[in-house]
């Protein structure tokens, strides 16, 4: 065989094997430089009462959800039903974190869909996101007792998700 030829084909073999690799992983589970860390501090006028706000040590001593949605986040409305069905079993607290939205149309979106929030706080300019490191919308963490994040969903929170990893994981926390 040309010598040539046996370069590029290597080459060609070796992005090819990258190729199949990166298939086959979930994109949903993408690590985060947070877990194991202490979650990032805030505090944020509540959407429903912005004359109230809303900080991280409010939870301090309680395992949480922190649910970063928007009114205009079409994949929240998957999730959401879920979210619904959740806060009414009153397993944990769910904290929502409105982003980058008008706060009227987060109001009137959760009017519409049910409000599955024990509270949610308004993230207008997205910073509190960036702290978490949020690139879309939704996501979740699962914040324990001390203000550790412990877990986080990227992308829309499945039946699977809540009952292999989230619940679980949730009762674990409250135990310690």
């Amino acid at each position: 065989m040309n010598r040539k030829l046996l370069i590029p084909l290597a080459v060609f073999g070796v992005v090819f094997a990258f190729l199949l690799v990166g298939l086959g992983l979930n994109p949903r589970e993408v690590p985060s430089p947070l877990i194991g860390k202490p979650a990032p501090q805030f505090q944020l006028k509540r959407l429903h009462d912005p004359a109230q706000a809303f900080g991280t040590a409010d939870m301090k001593g309680k395992v949480w959800l922190l649910n970063v949605w928007a009114s205009w986040c079409v994949a929240c409305r998957e999730e959401h039903p879920l979210l619904v069905e959740l806060a009414r079993a009153k397993i944990v607290p769910i904290v929502g974190l409105d982003y980058k939205d008008d706060p009227a149309a987060g109001i009137q979106w959760l009017r519409q869909h049910g409000d599955p929030y024990d509270l949610s706080v308004v993230d207008r300019d997205g910073a509190v996101g960036i702290d978490y490191g949020v690139y879309g919308v939704p996501e979740t963490f699962l914040i324990d007792k001390a203000g550790v994040i412990r877990y986080k969903h990227i992308g829309p929170v499945t039946a699977q998700a809540l009952e292999k990893k989230i619940i679980p994981l949730v009762r674990e926390l409250q135990k310690s």
